[in-house]
């Protein structure tokens, strides 16, 4: 199988409902280093899994409409506890519509999966990986 993964970053703010969140109940900050890893047993007709720019550019896009913005206000989370895990399944859903839209190129078709990871810290992180 091969990869390739590119990687941007988001700054959101939110609370979670729930004793087993503690004090993460309250308001508050979070910085994600966002991995996205495109996946496919065979290279495309130019050696590559996916074209790099517009797989950047597309992650770059999904990170930008999820940064500086307090997700508990977000019509998309609503009544959502917005965990790590949560948000990295978002980011490969919406990676997942634009493969599928031709937004990463059409050699993009012949991906098949897409994990992201979402970095909290240099020790902790969550990942969600989903087949195409």
């Amino acid at each position: 199988m091969f990869s390739v993964t590119v990687r941007d970053h988001i700054m959101i703010a939110h609370s979670f409902t729930g004793d087993v969140f503690g004090p993460a109940q309250k308001l508050h900050g979070a910085t994600f280093v966002v991995d996205a890893t495109f996946r496919r047993p065979e290279l495309d007709d130019d050696n590559i899994v996916v074209d790099i720019g517009l797989a950047s550019q597309e992650l770059h896009a999904i990170c930008g409409g999820l940064s500086y913005r307090n997700l508990d206000d977000e019509a998309d989370f609503k009544g959502v506890n917005t965990s790590t895990e949560y948000l990295a399944k978002v980011i490969a859903d919406r990676l997942a519509a634009k493969a599928a839209a031709g937004d990463l190129g059409a050699g993009a078709a012949g991906l098949t999966g897409i994990a992201v990871t979402l970095h909290e810290s240099h020790i902790a992180w969550a990942s969600y990986e989903r087949d195409l």
